[in-house]
Parts: C-alpha cells; sequence; structure tokens
C-alpha cells in the first residue's frame, strides 16, 4: 500500500496544479534528452488503449538525467478513470492488494530472506567467470598438441629427459585427457629418477584408458621401483594376455626377499641372512628412492637382535634417522631406548619408553621392557649397595636375582658377572670368580674389566701365569689401558716369588697364619722327619732341614716380611743398572754385592724396591759383610762402612 502511494503520490506531483478538475485526468511521460541542443517544444503523445497497455499509464512515466534542459511530454489518457487504484472500490482495491502480497511471498524462502543477487551466473557479491564448457581440442591444436608429443618422444630416445617433460607438458596443456601423452611423460619421469611423479601421471593415465597392457606393465616397474613389489604383482595380474615371467621377475624377486627377511627374524633364526635378504630387496629400488619405511624398521630389529656393539650402533643409527624426519615418532624411540639399554645404560632407556608410552600408552612391546629395564635396575642397584656395605654373600645372592631377570641382556649381564666376580674374590671364592669372569667375557669379549678381574683372580689362586696371560691381553687390545705395565711386572715377580721354596707349603699352613700356628705345624713336622725317627734316609733329611728353614723363615717377623716381599728374588745389578757395587770410597764398600744365593735376574718395579729398602727391611746384604735383615731394627739402618740410609 506504502508502494501505491508513493507512486500516485509522484504522479499527483507532477500534474499541473492549475488543471481544470473537470477535464478527464491526463498521463504524461517527462524525459530528458540526452542532447546538449536547444528543447523541442512538446508534443502531446497519442492516447493508449486500455485494452492495449499491459500496464495502467501511470507506469508509461520515464525520467533521463542529462546536463541538457529537461523535457517533458503530456499525453491524455482516455482511460476510464475508475481504472486508477485510488478510484477502484475498496473492495477491489484490497483484493488487488491481497493478490500483489501474495505475488511477493512466493518469492521469498521459507525463512523470509530475500534471494542473493545473481551475478554472471554465480550467488555473492564478488564477480566471477562463469564455469567453461569442457575443453575438446580443435583439430588444428590436436595436430599441434601431436607435434609437441613427437618432439618428446625425440628428447626421450636421445637420452634427454628434462626436455622430453617439457614437450609433454605442452602437449598434456593442450589435450589433458589424453591417456597416452600421460603415459609417455610417466616414461620420462622414470627415466629421470622421479618416480613419485611417474606414478601419479601412470594412474592418471589407467584411469583415462583401463586396462591398457602397456600402461599396466608402466605402471608395475614404477610401483617395483618404489618398493611396493605387491602391488606391482597386482597390478600385473590384470594385464591380458598375461604377463610373462620375465616381467614378473623382479617385483616376485623383491617380495620374496622382503618376505623371507620376515619370516627369519620372527623365528630368530640367523639374524645375519636378514640383512642379507634387505640388501637384496634394495637392489631393485629405483636410483635415489628411499626403502619403505617397513625396510628399515626390519634393519633396524635385526641389528638389535645381533647385539654385538657394532650392530647396536647401527641400530642407533637407524633410529636417530628416523627421528630427524619426525620427532614424535614413537617406533624411533622404541629402537633408540632397545639400543640404550643392550649397552646397559638403564637410565637413558627409561627416559626413553616413558617418551614412548606417552606418545602411545598402549605400546604393548614398550611397557613391557619398561618393566624389565626397572626390575633389572632395581635389583642391580641393591646388589650394589650391599657390596658397599661389604656383605658381600648378600651382594652375590641378588645380583644372581639380577641375572635372571633378563638372559638375553648380554652387556648387562656380563657388568653383573664381573661385580660377581670382584665379591667372590673378597671373599677368597677364587675359582668362582674365575668363572663368572669367563663367562662375562663370553657375553662380552671387549669387556677389559672382567679380563683384569680375572687376572687377579688367578693371582689370588697362585696361577700366576694365567694371570700374566691375561693382563697381557688387556695390553694388547688396550695399550692405553691405565697402570696395565706395572700390573705385568708384579705378576711376574710373584710368579718368580711362586716358583722358589715355598715355606709356607713345607709348614702347611696358609699365607695368614699367625705365629702360633706356625709353631705348632713346625713341632708336628719335626717329630715327623726327626733323624731318630726318619727311615726315608737322605730325602728325609733333607725335609727336616726345609721345615726347619721354613720356620727360622715365618717365626721371625722381619725374615718373614723379607720373603713375602720377595727381597731374596731381588738381583742387585737390576737396582743399580747391573753395577757390581759403590766401590769403596763415600758408600762404604757394597764392593760385589755377590750373588744374592744364586737368585735369576727379574724386573723390578722401583716402587717394590723403595718399599722393600725403605719400609720392608733394608741393611746390609750378607755378601757385603752385613746382615740381610738387620736393617729393620735399627730404623731404616745403612749399609756397611758408612754408607747412605734408604
Amino acid at each position: 500500500m506504502v508502494q501505491l502511494a508513493h507512486i500516485f503520490k509522484k504522479d499527483k506531483d507532477k500534474e499541473k496544479p492549475n488543471l481544470d478538475s473537470s477535464r478527464p485526468r491526463t498521463s504524461f511521460s517527462a524525459s530528458r534528452s540526452p542532447s546538449t541542443k536547444s528543447p523541442k517544444s512538446p508534443t502531446k503523445s497519442p492516447a493508449k488503449s486500455p485494452s492495449k497497455s499491459s500496464k495502467p499509464s501511470y507506469f508509461s512515466h520515464s525520467r533521463s538525467t542529462s546536463s541538457g534542459p529537461t523535457n517533458f511530454k503530456f499525453s491524455r489518457s482516455s482511460r476510464d478513470q475508475d481504472t486508477h487504484p485510488l478510484n477502484l472500490p475498496p473492495d477491489e482495491l484490497r483484493r488487488r492488494l491481497s493478490a500483489m502480497a501474495a505475488s511477493r511471498d512466493d518469492q521469498r524462502s521459507s525463512m523470509d530472506i530475500d534471494p542473493q543477487e545473481q551475478q554472471n551466473g554465480v550467488n555473492g557479491k564478488e564477480e566471477r567467470s562463469p564455469t567453461p564448457p569442457p575443453h575438446r581440442p580443435t583439430a588444428a591444436s590436436a595436430d599441434e598438441a601431436d607435434s609437441f608429443k613427437l618432439a618428446g618422444n625425440k628428447f626421450f630416445k636421445d637420452g634427454n629427459y628434462r626436455r622430453a617433460i617439457e614437450e609433454y607438458n605442452k602437449a598434456i596443456e593442450i589435450n589433458p585427457n589424453s591417456s597416452a601423452y600421460l603415459s609417455n611423460r610417466a616414461a620420462a619421469y622414470m627415466s629421470a629418477k622421479q618416480y613419485l611423479n611417474a606414478l601419479e601421471d601412470v594412474q592418471r593415465s589407467n584411469e583415462l584408458d583401463p586396462n591398457n597392457p602397456k600402461i599396466l606393465h608402466r605402471w608395475a616397474k614404477i610401483l617395483t621401483s618404489l618398493g611396493r613389489p605387491q602391488e606391482a604383482l597386482d597390478v600385473l595380474s590384470r594385464v591380458q594376455p598375461p604377463a610373462s615371467a620375465t616381467d614378473r621377475a623382479p617385483a616376485e624377486k623383491m617380495l620374496r626377499a622382503v618376505t623371507q627377511a620376515e619370516e627369519t627374524l620372527a623365528e630368530n633364526r640367523g639374524v645375519s641372512m636378514v640383512i642379507f635378504c634387505l640388501d637384496q630387496a634394495r637392489q631393485g629400488l629405483g636410483s635415489s628412492v628411499k626403502e619403505p619405511r617397513k625396510w628399515t624398521l626390519l634393519a633396524a630389529e635385526a641389528q638389535l637382535k645381533l647385539n654385538n656393539p657394532n650392530s647396536i650402533g647401527k641400530a642407533q643409527d637407524i633410529a636417530i634417522s628416523l627421528l630427524r624426519e619426525n620427532s614424535q615418532d614413537p617406533d624411533a624411540m622404541m629402537i633408540r631406548a632397545r639400543a640404550f639399554y643392550a649397552l646397559g645404560e638403564s637410565d637413558q632407556a627409561l627416559k626413553l619408553l616413558k617418551m614412548c608410552l606417552g606418545l602411545d600408552p598402549d605400546m604393548k612391546p614398550a611397557i613391557k621392557l619398561l618393566r624389565i629395564v626397572q626390575k633389572l635396575a632395581r635389583t642391580k642397584e641393591e646388589g650394589n649397595n650391599a657390596f658397599k656395605a661389604k656383605d658381600y654373600r648378600r651382594a652375590i645372592d641378588l645380583w644372581a636375582q639380577a641375572l635372571e631377570v633378563d638372559p638375553s641382556n648380554k652387556d648387562m649381564n656380563a657388568k653383573i658377572l664381573g661385580n660377581r666376580a670382584q665379591a667372590y674374590i673378597n671373599l677368597k671364592e677364587y675359582d668362582s670368580a674365575i668363572q663368572d669372569c669367563t663367562e662375562a667375557l663370553r657375553l662380552d669379549p671387549g669387556y677389559v674389566k672382567a679380563m683384569k678381574v680375572r687376572a687377579k683372580a688367578h693371582g689370588g689362586a697362585d696361577n700366576w701365569e694365567e694371570a700374566i696371560r691375561d693382563y697381557k691381553s688387556v695390553a694388547e687390545n688396550n695399550p692405553g689401558e691405565a697402570g696395565i705395565a706395572e700390573e705385568i711386572r708384579r705378576a711376574e715377580f710373584e710368579l718368580k716369588k711362586s716358583q722358589r721354596k715355598d715355606y709356607y707349603k713345607i709348614l702347611g699352613v696358609g699365607k695368614d697364619a699367625s705365629d702360633q700356628e706356625i709353631k705348632k705345624a713346625y713341632r708336628k713336622m719335626a717329630i715327623q722327619y726327626h733323624p731318630d725317627k726318619n727311615r726315608d734316609g737322605e730325602a728325609g733329611d733333607e725335609k727336616f732341614k726345609e721345615v726347619g728353614e721354613a720356620y727360622e723363615t715365618l717365626i721371625d717377623s722381619q725374615k718373614r716380611a723379607a720373603y713375602d716381599n720377595g727381597d731374596d728374588l731381588m738381583d742387585p745389578s737390576d737396582m743399580f743398572g747391573g753395577g757390581g757395587g759403590f766401590g769403596g770410597g763415600g758408600f762404604g764398600g757394597m764392593g760385589g754385592m755377590g750373588g744374592m744365593g744364586g737368585a735369576s735376574h727379574v724386573n723390578i718395579d722401583p716402587n717394590i724396591l723403595f718399599n722393600m729398602m725403605n719400609g720392608g727391611g733394608g741393611g746390609g746384604f750378607a755378601q757385603a759383610g752385613g746382615n740381610p735383615f738387620g736393617g729393620q731394627s735399627r730404623g731404616g739402618g745403612g749399609f756397611p762402612g758408612g754408607g747412605f740410609p734408604f
């Protein structure tokens, strides 16, 4: 109604104010001429019959604006004045208004929202180009595309794959739906070692020309080059007539190698064969193609199962390369955790296992290994604490429990065995210590500590030749090992001591026997071998003399100390650079220092010599005119003849 009133008001404003109301109503149209010339005189427009007009005469009014003067045209309407809405009866007016409203409502949505503007056939405010019709090359453009293809073929035959790809690109730009062009470009991509691009093209080519044998063969070759042999064989199975054995051979060889690697690893047999099979599979990969992730994980698993320092290091390298690609890779973290655990670094392993479970709480291998590492670390630490408290028997028992947690962890178990061997040595159970060290070296042949502990155990059991052999093995394999040269000299000296008369053995007492035990043993042996009761002749007499000599040496604390230190084995020529004594003068006649009872030459460590001379019974030598054990009682004494004290 408002719209009608507005229109009527405009018409009324444009009527002449002094028109006679008795005259018929007129309709007019006012228009401005676009010309800048002088205005034309107004002319009357011919009257229109209501029957010939689709709209009432008041809709014929039009107005245009220009820089020129305004011209008005008036035409009288010959229609019945009752056709004007304001002259209609109220019922008819309401009927027409209702009809107009209903017509307008039909154009609205159910949500009463005005339809969006349509511009260029697209809804919205932005102008967009209409969707073009499907591309259909003309005869001329098809010929041009073929010329690009032929040029690409020539470059391909010449081995210039980059230029071939460029020419095929031009052909495909003209006709993107040509399976031949796409297949040719796939071949060029494959020859240029761009296998992923080749795969995309050949798949699109197959969509356009399904089951084309040439395309399928090319597709299978690309898949094999990417390390996807099963998919390649699936594609070849669609070829008709069936693909030849020669065509299938590369994919079958690759698949067979990978399958054998998986089966061998699962059965835990011939782990080195896994690595060999994977190497065979890699030979079928395209140049510069990265091996499938599945193969990488198989290789890491095989290296871990080889379980030697070199293979564990390779497994670490694989894990690190995977983590560079994805720092949140739980599989790579698991590999690294297992490597640390195999190297005995439980703390690092625990840290990585917890990170794994943070990324994948349901990762069963990580859960299982975490429990093992925690139990092993706890039991081992309890054994260490017992050892520090000198509760060696409890330490041995706890370490025995730790060895049962994971028998497959060679490195960790070797360390535990080495620790337990040291506890056995402290309990003087040398044979058990030797056995543990030997087992530790079987698990870890390069375990230096186990070799040194075994040498020590051999020495404790008076197996000095074996001790020297172990020490020299350490020196040969680890030239920089601290203190090993001194250990060898000491063991050689102990060997010399063991080859002389063993006074302790003659009396049948231990090296830590007390004076009372020595006296008791002497009485027993003296009665047994006394000449009055001896029936063995000269042999019995010799035995009786040995018993007396042993008793005389061991019952005297100074002589016993000198004997224990091996002073009687010292060669003066070694002590003083092979000289024959101090020849008189200020050092008082150590001339000759002869013989020392016929002792053979030995290499004497300077520290041992110093201890012997300064605190272990220095003083004169029998051949130089002094008591060989006299120095100690005088607080270090000197050589006879006024020599300087040591």
